[in-house]
């Protein structure tokens, strides 16, 4: 850093209040020209820099574009499955803040808002009532810096506090926002938190993060027509919650798409190749059968990852013609032998064969295994295809 750098550094990098660090930043990047790195976060000056090319005057106030009702009609109509998805969320979200100033707000991928909690309290009010109507675009472009806007753009997480805010107008306003994916791995949408005047007194961000993965989820859910659906966590009790790990496997035995959680998980991207994501078999552990064959049951079972996590999975065979078509889809994903094997009685058991044995010691090393069958193969010295198959004999 040069000497005239340091010059126009505070005499202590502390600052009293959050209020002095913005006002710092502010000054320092549209008076002075110097990006004010360390002082706030980088997202806001990215998108202060772009705002800036945009509206060179800061200090004038954000314009929030009338709503007609043929345009409220319009952003309804485009975001359909993203409302079904979000409903019992919202309403949830609704019920958790109602002790609270905030309103929660969903955007579509453009960030224009579908949907709002807010209703009409403190007086002293001026941006929330503008910002708040269904087919407002709270996209940068219109209004400057705001959470939503940022996600909308990066589609990565963002919060944006009182002076970070781009517009003078808008400085008022502290928001909190995540994105909603859809199973292209695409922003489909955006949840939003935000208080006019006050602060937050909570942890915002992991509210509004927590709530658009719940949304996120029955999105990715309602999407999938023609998956195998797999949940997985650490335990079985999350596998209920938002925190659930989801991948979507197509008929060709790949992983089509998964969330965030089951990302972290397995340990590959959150966006995969269309068409040519990994084999469901080298992420699991497991064949499509044998993954398929846990959704006739609903239990969940545990399972240890090829990485050598111990998870606990559940499965679900979705496709577009309802039930008969999740059984039937099941039947088709199943050894094509299982409803004989279940129709005949067993017959009496007779002296142990050598085939019995070989069976018998495929099957405790699976078990031993906790059901990993790559490492079966492994230990037993034979490929996987071979383990498949001796699983299968009677």
């Amino acid at each position: 850093m040069s000497g005239g750098d340091q010059a126009g550094l505070p005499a202590s990098p502390f600052f009293a209040t959050p209020q002095t660090r913005v006002a710092l930043a502010r000054q320092r990047f549209f008076e002075e020209g110097v990006r004010p790195s360390g002082i706030v976060a980088e997202a806001v000056i990215q998108s202060w820099a772009r705002c800036l090319r945009l509206h060179p005057d800061p200090s004038r106030e954000a314009v929030f574009q009338p709503v007609t009702v043929s345009r409220m009609h319009s952003a309804l109509r485009g975001s359909r499955q993203l409302l079904e998805a979000a409903k019992e969320e919202l309403a949830l979200l609704q019920a958790t803040l109602a002790g609270t100033c905030s309103t929660a707000m969903l955007t579509d991928a453009l960030g224009v808002v579908v949907s709002t909690t807010y209703a009409p309290g403190s007086p002293h009010e001026r941006v929330m009532p503008l910002a708040s109507r269904v087919g407002v675009n709270l996209a940068e472009e219109l209004v400057g810096t705001t959470a939503p806007g940022i996600v909308a753009r990066t589609g990565q997480p963002s919060i944006v506090l009182g002076g970070e805010h781009f517009f003078g107008n808008v400085t008022s306003m502290y928001c909190a926002a995540a994105p909603i994916r859809d199973i292209r791995g695409r922003v489909a949408g955006v949840l939003d938190l935000s208080n006019e005047h006050l602060p937050f007194s909570f942890d915002a961000a992991s509210i509004v993060a927590l709530y658009a993965a719940a949304i996120e989820g029955r999105l990715l859910c309602a999407q999938s027509t023609d998956h195998l659906v797999i949940r997985l966590q650490i335990t079985p009790p999350l596998l209920d919650t938002p925190m659930v790990g989801l991948v979507g496997i197509g008929r060709d035995g790949r992983l089509d798409w998964v969330n965030a959680a089951a990302a972290r998980l397995m340990g590959v991207p959150v966006t995969l190749p269309q068409g040519a994501g990994p084999l469901a078999d080298d992420v699991f552990g497991l064949s499509v059968d044998a993954l398929a064959s846990l959704s006739l049951s609903g239990e969940a079972a545990p399972l240890r990852l090829p990485n050598g996590l111990a998870v606990w999975v559940r499965s679900r065979v979705q496709a577009r013609d309802g039930r008969r078509g999740l059984h039937q889809v099941a039947c088709d994903a199943m050894p094509q032998d299982m409803p004989a094997r279940a129709a005949v009685a067993a017959p009496p058991p007779g002296p142990p064969t050598l085939r019995d044995n070989d069976r018998d010691l495929v099957a405790r090393t699976v078990e031993g295994c906790g059901g990993n069958i790559s490492e079966a193969a492994r230990l037993l010295g034979v490929s996987r295809g071979l383990v498949y198959r001796r699983l299968r004999r009677e």
